[in-house]
């Protein structure tokens, strides 16, 4: 669950990225950039943490 999430946002932000490569397009000042580059690394941390706790448990 947690990879095709990661796999989703990581599409949306090619796809943002390719969308906006014509204009003047700034990652560090576009909001949805940032919003997305942070969804991404939410998500694979979370996805390390489990993997840790699994490993743990064990």
């Amino acid at each position: 669950m947690a990879a095709s999430a990661r796999h989703e946002t990581r599409a949306l932000l090619r796809a943002h990225l390719a969308a906006a490569s014509s204009y003047r397009h700034l990652t560090r000042h576009c909001p949805i950039c940032h919003h997305l580059l942070r969804l991404a690394m939410e998500s694979a941390q979370s996805a390390q943490r489990t993997a840790q706790a699994s490993q743990g448990a064990v």
